[in-house]
């Protein structure tokens, strides 16, 4: 399985958190890993919360919402 750091270098390159990559990462934080993993995760909420990195989940989600509510 691939290292924090590679998954989100990925992510920030395209600007895009994909649904499967954010499974990834879950599964990846309930594991052992160093700082300089837990240091890119948290460059990628920061880019997240910056608007500079889009998530599939929320476009989804918000999708959904929107549906709801006509």
């Amino acid at each position: 399985m691939a290292l924090i750091r590679e998954l989100v270098q990925k992510t920030l390159k395209t600007g895009y958190l994909t649904i499967e990559t954010e499974e990834q990462l879950r599964q990846l934080l309930t594991t052992r890993y160093d700082l300089e993993d837990l240091n890119a995760f948290m460059a990628l909420q920061e880019a997240a919360m910056a608007g500079k990195v889009k998530q599939e989940s929320r476009e989804r989600f918000g999708y959904a919402a929107i549906e709801q509510c006509t």
